[in-house]
């Protein structure tokens, strides 16, 4: 039987709710959807929807880091936007980060995130 280890990095916020951060189970590592939350303040970081994509992004490598993977063996993403209207602006910093090979990836509209966030990131990664 396959052992679920919790994931957690000092780099990456802390969970808000009764949830881990990332989950590894075997050769996956499942992440909860990240916000752009600064980690050493805890608030979604001021400047709009490049700035918290980035920050999103910046905390699911640590988490993955911290599994032992990295970006490039994210498989799946799935990307939370509250407005649509975002996407252009949020793919071109996505795309910094998975430049060569990118995952297979969803984005939708939602009504709203936690904290007010603008855009929310999952991901899936395969690897050891």
């Amino acid at each position: 039987m396959l052992q679920k280890q919790v994931i957690t990095s000092d780099k990456a916020p802390k969970a808000i709710g009764p949830y881990s951060p990332a989950i590894r189970i075997g050769d996956f590592v499942f992440t909860a959807g990240q916000i752009g939350i600064d980690p050493q303040t805890g608030a979604v970081v001021a400047g709009g929807i490049e700035v918290e994509t980035r920050q999103v992004l910046f905390n699911l490598q640590h988490l993955l880091d911290e599994a032992g993977v990295s970006l490039e063996n994210v498989v799946k993403t799935t990307v939370f936007l509250r407005d649509m209207n975002d996407f252009p602006r949020m793919n071109a910093i996505y795309e910094e980060f998975f430049a060569i090979n990118p995952p297979a990836r969803s984005t939708v509209q939602v009504a709203a995130l936690p904290k007010g966030a603008a855009v929310e990131i999952e991901a899936v990664a395969v690897g050891r």
